[in-house]
């Protein structure tokens, strides 16, 4: 993503699908606890659930909760991407919830290891 990237329209674009599997995972993103709930499982199990999808591509909720994941590491990816050439990135309500999540998550893991 690195370059000429337009990161505003690819931030609208991560945020219209994490708000399509939100919806399907009947998420409620003012729930700060759920949200963070979210947050950890995504950080912590997403293999296990991308290996548990695979073996069962007929579970629509796993399948959703697996794209939410990849979506969750996109997000990550643009907001550093964008930071490191001077561009803050955010989006929605739903954008900032989640991502707020994220980062308190990743936090809480490096300061773990330090």
């Amino acid at each position: 993503m690195a370059g000429f990237e337009n990161y505003q329209e690819a931030t609208r674009k991560i945020e219209d699908e994490i708000e399509h599997m939100g919806v399907a995972l009947g998420i409620d993103w003012s729930d700060e606890a759920q949200v963070r709930a979210l947050a950890r499982e995504a950080l912590d199990h997403s293999q296990d659930r991308i290996r548990e999808a695979a073996a069962s591509p007929d579970d629509h909720q796993l399948g959703a909760k697996v794209t939410l994941f990849g979506l969750a590491s996109l997000m990550l990816r643009t907001m550093e991407e964008s930071a490191g050439v001077g561009i803050e990135s955010h989006g929605g309500a739903v954008w900032k919830a989640f991502g707020r999540a994220l980062w308190l998550e990743a936090q809480q893991r490096r300061e773990g290891e330090a």
